[in-house]
């Protein structure tokens, strides 16, 4: 009988499920859209049970690629979006709520009054890596007991879970049998100390938070718990792999040695490079985060994240009209040979590393009776390069150290014109895996380990094929560009306040 780990990979716009035989081959994929809400400016929700049975749906589909059934799957991983919160009662398994999405800025001015508290900032970095910032799920849940009556009855009875989105699809697929996480999610949250490896008491009167209601931290491989068949298509098998979304990419890219960098681009774009066992301080506006504990042993990792990337290339779809598909865009971008001096800040939520402006907004400059959808359309694809650049940047000068090479992964690394003005503005090579579900693979990696399926995860990575794009533009031109490129970050930046 062959044997399978299913891969789950909950995104904020996309949940996907991956059958690996026991050679780390894809057998069978599925693909499911998440729809997001915006009940006010600034507000993202998402619905938990759309959630649940996104995963429910992707995971049949995946079983009916590979012909695969129930007791053939013999280990699960799941990711997850990271600082996504949710909600529930634990008697009821209902929420209270609907999911508050990581871009959600609704708790902004929560995050500008703890700012004024002496020393909170500080502590906070120290503790947990992070900075005060609504991206995080602490204020999230804050805001959800302080304004949620249910969740506020719920809290008071003792009754309330709360915790990042994995945790409650874990409840979900276990029947209500196990409430945890992973430390790489729960470095997301600004609650937990990555020095200690716990929930930290400090932060938790701070935020006027019951641990009680928080999930149990595990590693993030084993045999960490367990399905419940009736709640979750027939399947009864350890769940042996557990990580937040980006971590998993960087472990399935195979970035196992300090120094190890990769770049994943999605909704947003974000950047981790492998710090080794010890955790580093940025001082160039990075965060740290827990990368992935394995039998006991940490890896951190330098943190670059920005808010807006393919979201942008949606927003140019489904908002302006003036292309008809994301793949549109590659074609338009390419039918012109400059941007013709316009350039696009997409901060549509503010922006995040190095700048951390939640009050920035959305801006383009340079407009003239010149400028066709063609140069909008570029400039869209050119910001995303730009705002990775940043951060890359900020990464060689925390780590004192060269990159060689840009390691991407995502569904935006299909746009030729964008990963070729990548490697263009950051003056390096970009490789792009033949296989472009990095995250699932990572996941279905720990999955496997964590049931002992594989010895050595590097052997499923050695044999990937890849493109690679050099880059081409000569340096005073990449410089050029990179100045009018911060001349509009410049103008984006505190129009809200």
């Amino acid at each position: 009988m062959k044997r399978f780990v299913l891969a789950i990979d909950q995104g904020t716009t996309r949940t996907k499920s991956a059958l690996f035989d026991e050679h780390g081959k894809l057998r069978g994929f599925g693909s499911a859209e998440v729809r997001k809400s915006y009940p006010r400016p600034g507000w993202v929700e998402e619905n938990p049970f759309q959630l649940w049975k996104s995963v429910l749906a992707t995971t049949q589909a995946a079983m009916r690629k590979a012909r695969c059934r129930p007791r053939q799957i013999i280990g699960v991983g799941l990711d997850n979006q990271g600082e996504t919160i949710i909600g529930w009662n634990k008697v009821t398994s209902q929420p209270v709520y609907n999911a508050i999405v990581w871009q959600c800025r609704r708790t902004s001015k929560i995050c500008q009054q703890l700012k004024t508290m002496p020393g909170l900032s500080n502590e906070i970095r120290r503790k947990t890596g992070l900075i005060i910032d609504p991206y995080f799920s602490a204020t999230k849940l804050r805001w959800l007991i302080d304004n949620v009556s249910k969740a506020r009855r719920f809290a008071r009875s003792r009754t309330l879970l709360f915790g990042t989105s994995d945790s409650w699809l874990l409840w979900k697929m276990t029947g209500g049998r196990y409430m945890i996480t992973d430390p790489a999610t729960a470095s997301r949250t600004m609650l937990f100390n990555i020095h200690r490896m716990e929930w930290d008491t400090d932060l938790l009167d701070i935020f006027k938070l019951p641990e009680d209601g928080l999930p149990k931290v595990v590693q993030n491989s084993g045999q960490l718990a367990y399905t419940n068949p009736e709640a979750f298509l027939g399947i009864d098998a350890p769940i042996s792999g557990l990580i937040v979304d980006q971590q998993a990419a960087l472990f399935g890219h195979g970035c196992f040695k300090k120094g190890n960098l990769k770049n994943t681009y999605g909704t947003g774009c974000f950047m981790l490079m492998n710090t080794g066992g010890t955790p580093k301080l940025s001082h160039h506006g990075l965060l740290t985060t827990v990368a992935w504990v394995l039998d006991g042993a940490r890896t951190y990792a330098l943190d670059g994240g920005v808010y807006t990337a393919g979201s942008a290339i949606d927003w140019l779809v489904n908002n302006l009209g003036i292309v008809k598909s994301p793949a549109e865009s590659n074609t338009l971008a390419s039918s012109v040979t400059s941007n013709e001096g316009v350039f696009f800040v997409p901060a549509f939520v503010g922006l995040a590393a190095p700048y951390w402006d939640s009050e920035a907004t959305g801006t383009i400059v340079g407009i003239t009776d010149r400028t066709n959808r063609a140069n909008i359309v570029r400039a869209t694809l050119e910001a995303i390069a730009y705002q990775v650049d940043d951060v890359l940047r900020c990464m060689k000068a925390d780590s004192s150290s060269a990159v060689p090479r840009l390691m991407v992964d995502g569904g935006p690394t299909g746009n030729r014109f964008l990963m070729q003005f990548q490697a263009d503005v950051a003056g390096i090579p970009v490789e792009v895996p033949e296989f472009t579900e990095v995250t699932t693979k990572g996941t279905a990696m720990l999955a496997g380990l964590g049931i002992d399926l594989w010895d050595d995860a590097a052997d499923l990575i050695a044999s990937a094929r890849k493109t690679i794009y050099k880059p081409k533009m000569l340096p005073r031109e990449r410089e050029l560009l990179r100045t009018g490129w911060r001349r509009a970050v410049a103008r984006s930046r505190g129009w809200n306040t």
